[in-house]
């Protein structure tokens, strides 16, 4: 649980409802990270600039990459 409550829907601006739709369509949910960081719209859009180019990354296969995420959030005890 965050400190501080996450940006809802209700009151975040398009480009952040729009990273939140994607979001749960890729998770399921809307993680709790991107709603802490939608504070802040400059830090959001590095935020997303960031996984969306981590997302296109082809140097390492798909698979290993979900794997290490998988491996780094096991190591850490992130329930997410």
């Amino acid at each position: 649980m965050a400190r501080i409550a996450g940006v809802p829907a209700s009151r975040a601006g398009a480009f952040v409802r729009y990273a939140y739709r994607m979001a749960k369509r890729l998770t399921g949910k809307v993680p709790e990270p991107l709603t802490i960081v939608a504070h802040n719209p400059w830090i959001f859009r590095a935020y997303s600039a960031y996984e969306y180019a981590l997302g296109r990354a082809t140097t390492v296969d798909k698979r290993l990459k979900t794997l290490a995420g998988l491996k780094a959030a096991a190591l850490v005890g992130c329930p997410f």
